[in-house]
Protein backbone atom coordinates (compact mmCIF):
# COMPACT_ATOMS: atom_id res chain seq x y z
CA UNK A 1 0.00 0.00 0.00
CA UNK A 2 1.40 3.20 -0.74
CA UNK A 3 2.57 5.50 1.94
CA UNK A 4 1.99 9.33 2.34
CA UNK A 5 4.82 10.98 3.64
CA UNK A 6 4.57 15.58 4.23
CA UNK A 7 8.21 16.54 4.25
CA UNK A 8 8.80 20.04 5.91
CA UNK A 9 12.23 21.95 5.02
CA UNK A 10 13.38 24.77 7.11
CA UNK A 11 15.90 27.26 6.59
CA UNK A 12 18.98 25.31 7.70
CA UNK A 13 22.05 24.19 5.17
CA UNK A 14 22.71 21.93 8.07
CA UNK A 15 21.60 18.10 7.73
CA UNK A 16 19.49 19.68 4.28
CA UNK A 17 22.01 17.87 1.45
CA UNK A 18 21.53 14.72 3.64
CA UNK A 19 18.09 14.90 3.89
CA UNK A 20 17.70 14.86 0.85
CA UNK A 21 19.99 11.81 -0.26
CA UNK A 22 17.69 10.28 2.32
CA UNK A 23 14.38 11.34 0.64
CA UNK A 24 15.81 9.99 -2.59
CA UNK A 25 16.74 6.73 -1.03
CA UNK A 26 13.02 6.09 0.37
CA UNK A 27 11.70 7.20 -3.01
CA UNK A 28 13.82 4.79 -4.74
CA UNK A 29 13.77 2.24 -2.40
CA UNK A 30 9.98 2.27 -0.55
CA UNK A 31 6.25 2.56 -2.45
CA UNK A 32 5.79 6.14 -1.29
CA UNK A 33 4.63 10.25 -2.21
CA UNK A 34 6.15 12.98 -0.92
CA UNK A 35 4.61 16.00 -0.51
CA UNK A 36 7.02 18.78 0.77
CA UNK A 37 6.59 22.32 3.09
CA UNK A 38 8.97 24.76 2.52
CA UNK A 39 9.25 27.34 4.83
CA UNK A 40 9.94 31.21 2.94
CA UNK A 41 13.63 30.39 4.51
CA UNK A 42 13.73 27.12 3.01
CA UNK A 43 12.79 28.09 -0.79
CA UNK A 44 15.71 30.47 -0.38
CA UNK A 45 18.01 27.98 1.25
CA UNK A 46 17.11 25.34 -1.32
CA UNK A 47 18.59 27.58 -3.91
CA UNK A 48 21.76 28.57 -3.04
CA UNK A 49 22.46 24.79 -2.33
CA UNK A 50 21.29 24.23 -5.90
CA UNK A 51 18.51 21.77 -4.96
CA UNK A 52 15.92 22.88 -6.61
CA UNK A 53 15.81 20.24 -9.62
CA UNK A 54 16.75 17.72 -7.38
CA UNK A 55 13.43 18.24 -5.25
CA UNK A 56 11.41 17.99 -8.17
CA UNK A 57 12.73 14.24 -8.67
CA UNK A 58 11.19 13.69 -4.68
CA UNK A 59 8.24 15.77 -5.27
CA UNK A 60 7.04 15.35 -8.74
CA UNK A 61 3.93 17.56 -8.47
CA UNK A 62 0.87 15.21 -8.69
CA UNK A 63 -1.79 15.40 -5.76
CA UNK A 64 -0.07 15.05 -2.76
CA UNK A 65 3.45 14.82 -4.36
CA UNK A 66 3.21 18.86 -4.85
CA UNK A 67 5.80 21.21 -3.74
CA UNK A 68 3.86 24.01 -1.20
CA UNK A 69 5.83 27.02 -0.91
CA UNK A 70 5.01 29.47 2.16
CA UNK A 71 5.55 32.22 -0.02
CA UNK A 72 2.80 30.94 -2.04
CA UNK A 73 -0.02 29.48 0.32
CA UNK A 74 -1.16 33.18 1.82
CA UNK A 75 -1.18 33.79 5.50
CA UNK A 76 -4.09 30.95 6.40
CA UNK A 77 -1.28 28.31 4.63
CA UNK A 78 -4.96 25.74 3.68
CA UNK A 79 -3.18 23.00 2.51
CA UNK A 80 -2.32 22.53 5.96
CA UNK A 81 -5.70 20.92 6.47
CA UNK A 82 -4.86 18.50 4.67
CA UNK A 83 -3.40 16.64 7.89
CA UNK A 84 -6.74 16.22 9.67
CA UNK A 85 -8.12 14.88 6.66
CA UNK A 86 -6.13 11.72 6.97
CA UNK A 87 -4.46 12.22 3.77
CA UNK A 88 -0.62 11.43 5.87
CA UNK A 89 1.21 8.73 7.45
CA UNK A 90 3.39 10.91 9.07
CA UNK A 91 5.11 14.45 8.60
CA UNK A 92 8.97 14.40 8.97
CA UNK A 93 10.77 18.33 9.29
CA UNK A 94 14.12 18.04 8.31
CA UNK A 95 16.18 19.86 8.98
CA UNK A 96 14.66 21.50 11.33
CA UNK A 97 16.18 25.00 12.70
CA UNK A 98 16.33 26.20 16.28
CA UNK A 99 13.87 28.83 15.23
CA UNK A 100 11.42 25.90 14.13
CA UNK A 101 11.86 24.29 17.12
CA UNK A 102 11.34 26.80 19.32
CA UNK A 103 8.31 27.88 18.13
CA UNK A 104 6.80 24.29 18.00
CA UNK A 105 8.37 23.86 21.59
CA UNK A 106 6.32 27.14 22.72
CA UNK A 107 3.05 26.26 20.62
CA UNK A 108 3.61 28.80 18.31
CA UNK A 109 2.30 28.02 14.51
CA UNK A 110 3.06 31.16 12.67
CA UNK A 111 4.42 29.88 9.28
CA UNK A 112 3.81 26.94 6.91
CA UNK A 113 6.00 24.02 8.42
CA UNK A 114 5.14 25.15 12.11
CA UNK A 115 1.50 24.99 11.44
CA UNK A 116 1.77 21.96 9.63
CA UNK A 117 3.25 20.43 13.04
CA UNK A 118 0.49 21.83 14.75
CA UNK A 119 -2.31 20.24 12.26
CA UNK A 120 -0.53 17.30 11.98
CA UNK A 121 -0.68 16.65 15.75
CA UNK A 122 -3.94 17.63 15.75
CA UNK A 123 -5.29 14.82 13.33
CA UNK A 124 -3.51 12.21 14.84
CA UNK A 125 -0.62 12.15 12.05
CA UNK A 126 2.53 11.19 13.86
CA UNK A 127 5.58 14.14 13.48
CA UNK A 128 9.30 12.87 13.43
CA UNK A 129 11.74 16.49 13.88
CA UNK A 130 15.30 16.19 12.96
CA UNK A 131 16.48 19.38 14.96
CA UNK A 132 19.78 20.81 13.51
CA UNK A 133 21.06 22.23 16.86
CA UNK A 134 20.67 19.45 19.45
CA UNK A 135 23.87 19.78 21.94
CA UNK A 136 27.35 20.14 22.23
CA UNK A 137 29.10 21.16 18.55
CA UNK A 138 27.78 20.69 15.17
CA UNK A 139 29.95 20.49 11.68
CA UNK A 140 27.72 22.45 9.36
CA UNK A 141 28.46 23.03 5.29
CA UNK A 142 28.50 26.59 4.42
CA UNK A 143 27.17 27.75 1.22
CA UNK A 144 29.81 29.47 -1.34
CA UNK A 145 31.09 32.30 0.12
CA UNK A 146 34.65 34.42 -1.54
CA UNK A 147 37.18 34.34 0.93
CA UNK A 148 38.63 37.83 0.53
CA UNK A 149 41.87 36.93 1.72
CA UNK A 150 42.66 35.09 -1.35
CA UNK A 151 40.52 36.97 -3.94
CA UNK A 152 42.95 38.90 -6.06
CA UNK A 153 39.98 41.41 -7.44
CA UNK A 154 40.65 40.21 -10.88
CA UNK A 155 39.27 42.03 -13.89
CA UNK A 156 37.96 40.28 -15.96
CA UNK A 157 36.98 37.95 -13.00
CA UNK A 158 35.74 34.35 -14.44
CA UNK A 159 33.71 33.81 -11.85
CA UNK A 160 31.66 36.74 -11.86
CA UNK A 161 31.31 37.22 -15.69
CA UNK A 162 30.38 33.70 -15.97
CA UNK A 163 27.56 33.56 -12.94
CA UNK A 164 24.57 32.59 -14.60
CA UNK A 165 22.58 34.81 -11.94
CA UNK A 166 24.46 37.70 -11.69
CA UNK A 167 25.44 36.48 -8.07
CA UNK A 168 28.86 37.58 -7.53
CA UNK A 169 30.46 41.19 -7.18
CA UNK A 170 32.81 42.07 -4.13
CA UNK A 171 31.10 39.28 -2.31
CA UNK A 172 28.56 36.68 -3.21
CA UNK A 173 24.42 37.30 -3.32
CA UNK A 174 23.42 34.30 -1.54
CA UNK A 175 19.35 35.50 -2.49
CA UNK A 176 20.61 35.02 -6.34
CA UNK A 177 23.34 32.39 -5.77
CA UNK A 178 21.73 28.68 -7.33
CA UNK A 179 24.55 26.94 -5.66
CA UNK A 180 25.61 25.98 -9.31
CA UNK A 181 29.38 25.66 -8.32
CA UNK A 182 30.62 26.86 -11.64
CA UNK A 183 32.44 30.39 -9.65
CA UNK A 184 34.64 27.68 -7.20
CA UNK A 185 35.74 25.80 -10.40
CA UNK A 186 36.44 29.16 -12.17
CA UNK A 187 38.29 30.83 -9.30
CA UNK A 188 42.34 30.47 -10.41
CA UNK A 189 43.35 31.00 -6.49
CA UNK A 190 41.02 29.31 -4.84
CA UNK A 191 39.24 32.16 -3.15
CA UNK A 192 35.51 30.28 -3.63
CA UNK A 193 34.75 28.35 -0.49
CA UNK A 194 31.97 26.32 0.68
CA UNK A 195 32.30 23.56 3.15
CA UNK A 196 32.23 22.69 6.97
CA UNK A 197 32.47 24.52 10.16
CA UNK A 198 31.87 23.91 14.13
CA UNK A 199 29.21 25.63 15.46
CA UNK A 200 28.34 25.66 19.07
CA UNK A 201 24.83 25.00 20.16
CA UNK A 202 23.35 27.34 22.32
CA UNK A 203 21.95 26.39 25.74
CA UNK A 204 18.63 27.49 25.15
CA UNK A 205 18.24 25.45 22.03
CA UNK A 206 19.07 22.47 23.73
CA UNK A 207 16.45 22.96 25.91
CA UNK A 208 13.66 23.20 23.30
CA UNK A 209 14.94 20.22 21.94
CA UNK A 210 14.34 18.85 25.19
CA UNK A 211 10.67 20.16 25.48
CA UNK A 212 9.50 18.71 21.80
CA UNK A 213 10.99 15.46 23.22
CA UNK A 214 7.89 15.56 26.23
CA UNK A 215 5.43 16.62 23.43
CA UNK A 216 2.61 14.47 22.52
CA UNK A 217 2.92 12.87 19.08
CA UNK A 218 6.13 14.18 18.27
CA UNK A 219 9.21 12.01 17.92
CA UNK A 220 13.14 13.43 17.74
CA UNK A 221 15.43 11.80 15.59
CA UNK A 222 19.32 12.73 16.04
CA UNK A 223 20.07 12.73 12.28
CA UNK A 224 18.53 12.43 9.04
CA UNK A 225 19.60 8.96 8.19
CA UNK A 226 17.49 7.56 10.95
CA UNK A 227 14.35 8.46 8.91
CA UNK A 228 14.63 4.73 7.15
CA UNK A 229 14.47 3.16 10.60
CA UNK A 230 11.00 4.33 11.57
CA UNK A 231 9.75 4.36 8.00
CA UNK A 232 8.45 0.74 9.07
CA UNK A 233 6.40 2.07 11.73
CA UNK A 234 4.85 4.70 9.72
Amino acid sequence: MTKTIAWGITGAGHFLTSSFGIFKQLKSENDIRVNTFLSSAAEEVVRMYGLESELETISCGEYLEEILLETQQGKSWPKTGRFLLDKYDALIVTPATSNTVSKIAHGTADSLVNNAVAQAVKGSVPVYIVPVDIAGVVVSELPYGIARELCQKCDPCPPRDSCPNNAISDQIDLLKCSGCGICKELCNFNAIKGGPVELKVRDIDARNVDIIKELEGITVLEKPEDIPGILADI
